[in-house]
């Protein structure tokens, strides 16, 4: 073992996923050992436990995990789970931490950020709970990172990781394992996958899954066509590469023009899926029309007593408050309760440990339920082949039935990246201070009834968490958020979110933008983007 000098990088504070930046960034000298330390500086109790360690197989990820193992064993840690070749969704991590009982874990991951030279890493610790690690551990990494003067690694021979199997790294024991099997066998415990396999086989179905070259490809090779029967042609990008193949690893319709094209001829009973670069994320076409995230957690929740894994089990409901209203809706009716956390996975832990939600979701294309402590885009794809198998109907009918149950939330989100950060905070402090003042006032026609700063108490633990985005309410009904994001690596991104409920039955199959046109111009107008920014339009549009 030796200890390396060094010195504090600044700015290495995780955000909601971990900490991410460029990989050139990671390249620097001592800039991951650095921030690898600063975790075993502020967690002791790893020292002699148990950790899992894995990632999404993105550029510089076998370098990460090389240097992670060694560092484990200088820093005293007994024993390491990771996945064959370092692979591992970051569901599969939190599952493993959970099942095996593991002190927490590591994942190595950028999630829907591009990957390759170019592009970005990522890093971050999950609990012992298998979720992210809570704001309080967050801010002992980010002090430790700041005054680390040396790091402990293991200066030996590389880990093969190319097969399962044991080896031993100092006098830590590092077990290899198969990276997707524990997680696929808890995925059959929760649908019918008899009901799935029968639904698959009919001829008059058509299922398609990207992987965008990421992370669940060998996840979907076993559990869609080797436990499900789905034949490998329908099966799309599931080779995992540093770059994903050169694409955006982001299940959106701006990237997942391989999906799209394969569901344009497929015909009115078709479903396909898509899942994010570390398996998290989730996007669904209902044949060529995306399942809102916000319409599907509500559409879940109104229907999983019908699923073997859920029946009896519901005890609450979660979503964050950018996430529409819709399962505020479905949780009145199953009269559950139905909590509004900020963005970010780790506020649904709590909750979740605590048994008083089952299930959650957040507009960012993440779903998930207490089967683990993270999102999970091939559960939300399993949920649903189990209820169109179920229903034996398309899933533009179930979404629609849906509607016209409960009424339509229309929902958009504009994203402006890599605006200057003071630009973009300067911005936000000026509708801060407006914010009293602000209701009575009409933009673009508009009345404010309502602005305010969300701020969030935990019901479990009482832990506060301060202005976690501004909330501003219209006499519509409509309301709209603003908020600067946390998972960018350059700049800062601006995320808007709008959202109005409709019961005119007549209204329902216009577009989220033409349903929220006024709200949009008048979140716009007040806060004047292009003043403050020199931005005229959003980057992207969800």
């Amino acid at each position: 073992m030796a200890q390396i000098s060094t010195q504090p990088y600044p700015g290495q504070k995780p955000g909601t996923s971990g900490l991410r930046k460029r990989v050139i960034e990671f390249q620097q000298p001592h800039y991951l050992e650095n921030f690898i330390q600063a975790v075993f500086n502020s967690l002791p109790e790893l020292r002699g436990a148990t950790l899992v360690i894995g990632g999404d197989g993105r550029f510089y990820n076998q370098v990460a995990i090389q240097t992670l193992l060694k560092m484990a064993a200088a820093n005293g840690v007994a024993k390491v789970w990771v996945g064959r070749q370092g692979w591992l969704s970051t569901p599969a991590v939190s599952a493993l931490i959970r099942r095996h009982s593991a002190a927490g874990g590591f994942i190595l991951s950028a999630s829907h950020n591009p990957g390759g030279p170019q592009g970005d890493f990522g890093i971050k610790f999950n609990s012992a709970n298998g979720g992210p690690a809570s704001d309080a551990i967050t801010e002992r990494i980010y002090a430790a990172s700041q005054t680390i003067e040396h790091y402990s690694i293991c200066q030996v021979a590389d880990v093969a990781l190319d097969q399962p199997g044991h080896a031993k790294l100092a006098d830590m024991d590092v077990e290899v394992i198969d990276p997707v099997t524990e997680y696929a066998d808890l995925m059959e415990s929760l649908f019918d996958f008899s009901q799935i396999r029968a639904l698959l086989a009919e001829p008059e179905f058509t299922f398609y899954f990207d992987a965008m070259h990421a992370i669940t490809g060998p996840y979907a090779q076993e559990i869609f066509s080797r436990r499900l029967g789905l034949p490998t042609k329908f099966l799309l990008n599931c080779e995992p590469l540093e770059d994903f193949g050169g694409g955006h690893p982001d299940p959106n319709l701006a990237h997942a023009d391989d999906l799209l094209q394969a569901l344009q001829d497929a015909g009115v009973f078709s479903f396909g899926g898509a899942s994010d670069g570390d398996g998290d994320r989730n996007m669904l076409l209902a044949q060529s029309e995306m399942i809102n995230p916000c319409d599907s957690i509500a559409l879940l929740a109104a229907n999983a007593e019908q699923l073997p894994g859920y029946r009896g089990k519901l005890n609450g409901v979660a979503r964050s408050m950018p996430t529409s209203r819709a399962l505020d809706r479905v949780a009145a009716e199953l009269n559950i309760p139905c909590y509004q956390t900020p963005t970010g996975w780790k506020y649904f832990g709590s909750l979740l440990d605590a048994g008083k939600i089952t299930l959650c979701g957040e507009e960012s294309f993440g779903t998930g339920s207490n089967h683990l402590r993270e999102k999970d885009g091939l559960w939300a794809v399993l949920f649903w082949l189990n209820l169109i198998a179920l229903e034996r109907c398309p899933a533009q009918t179930i979404l629609r039935n849906h509607w016209m149950k409960y009424g339509r939330d229309f929902f958009t989100r504009h994203d402006y990246e890599q605006l200057d950060s003071q630009a973009a905070e300067k911005m936000l402090a000026s509708l801060q201070e407006q914010l009293p003042a602000l209701p009575g006032r009409t933009a673009a026609g508009l009345n404010l009834t309502k602005a305010e700063s969300f701020s969030y108490t935990d019901s479990v633990d009482g832990s506060v968490s301060r202005d976690q985005g501004i909330i501003l309410e219209f006499s519509d009904g409509s309301r709209a958020v603003v908020r600067l994001s946390g998972t960018g690596t350059a700049g800062a991104t601006l995320r808007l979110y709008f959202d109005r409920h409709e019961m005119d039955t007549k209204q329902y199959e216009q577009s989220p933008q033409q349903a929220l046109m006024h709200t949009i111009s008048a979140t716009l107008e007040l806060l004047d983007i292009r003043q403050h920014c020199g931005r005229s339009a959003a980057d992207v549009i969800t």
